[in-house]
């Protein structure tokens, strides 16, 4: 005789088995959804930062390599050429042009932090003045920024050239009152310098500057460090104008007629005079060693 309701229970238990084993089975078919669904979205959302990494890196990458765009066209070479009346003339002359009327070409290479620059500047910048302004020389000056990591982290180096390259742009005119303005206020090495506002004033106030507020601005915005820092990493590779040497020996860098002074020890107005009537030869130019130097501009600054 059959025992239905043995055979009953243990169909119930049967079914509750199934029952459990499918709900077990549905539970691990979500359970893998939800892991897929998780991994696809690291997945996605690691590519979405992975692609956005490379579009900032090559932003900046870009960036580095972005031209520098043109400096000023009065300094098409780098350097700005001051001649008769302390004016800005045409391009810095080649060294080797040996036409024995044309002026004595006096070429420096500075940076308004450099110790030994202000000091070249003290002894031989109104002598240099009395030449150029009499017509018997030219000077190319280009301002260069080698010595921008040692002010404190400002960049003062960098800052000053621009101001230099801001004023070259606006009041041409005024760059070598500018230049003797900047060494006369030179900060001293470890220091932060002077600060933009500063430079403003000290640049805004020499006498005869034109354009103030967009030279202020030039300043603000350093509208030419770029190309200041381009010139800069040119020149100490080796790409000196008007210069025939290949390796930049550090400013201050001066020549006369394409030929290098070497810097004594003190610097002194008679031994540059000698050398620069040395270097003019037997050219119809030659400058009097004991030309009267002119008067310096003055300058302002806060």
């Amino acid at each position: 005789m059959t025992n239905r309701p043995e055979g009953d229970a243990r169909a119930a238990r049967n079914e509750r088995r199934e029952a459990a084993r499918q709900r077990a089975q549905r539970a691990r078919t979500q359970q893998k959804r939800r892991q897929r669904g998780t991994r696809l979205g690291l997945q996605i959302g690691l590519g979405v930062v992975l692609l956005a990494a490379v579009a900032v890196v090559t932003l900046v990458l870009v960036d580095s390599v972005k031209p520098a765009g043109p400096g000023p066209s009065t300094m098409s070479q780098g350097g700005i050429t001051i001649g008769e009346g302390l004016s800005p003339v045409g391009a810095s002359p080649t060294p080797d042009a040996t036409d024995a009327s044309d002026p004595v070409r006096i070429t420096m290479y500075v940076d308004y932090l450099c110790d030994t620059c202000a000091q070249f500047e003290d002894a031989n910048s109104e002598y240099i003045a009395s030449l150029v302004d009499s017509g018997a020389a030219t000077v190319d000056i280009h301002p260069v920024a080698v010595l921008t990591n040692r002010s404190q982290g400002t960049k003062y180096s960098l800052r000053a050239a621009n101001a230099a390259a801001c004023v070259a742009d606006r009041s041409p005119d005024q760059f070598y009152a500018v230049n003797q303005a900047l060494f006369a206020r030179q900060p001293d090495q470890g220091t932060s310098g002077l600060t933009d506002a500063q430079l403003e004033r000290l640049v805004t106030g020499v006498d005869g500057v034109q354009d103030a507020a967009a030279i202020r601005d030039c300043i603000r915005d350093q509208t030419y460090a770029k190309w200041v820092d381009e010139r800069t990493a040119d020149v100490t590779g080796g790409d000196i104008p008007g210069s025939s040497l290949d390796e930049f020996p550090g400013p201050p860098l001066v020549l006369v007629n394409g030929k290098q002074y070497e810097l004594t020890a003190p610097i002194t107005n008679d031994d540059f005079r000698t050398f620069v009537v040395s270097a003019a030869g037997a050219s119809d130019a030659t400058p009097s060693p004991t030309a009267t130097p002119t008067p310096s501009a003055s300058a302002s600054a806060g």
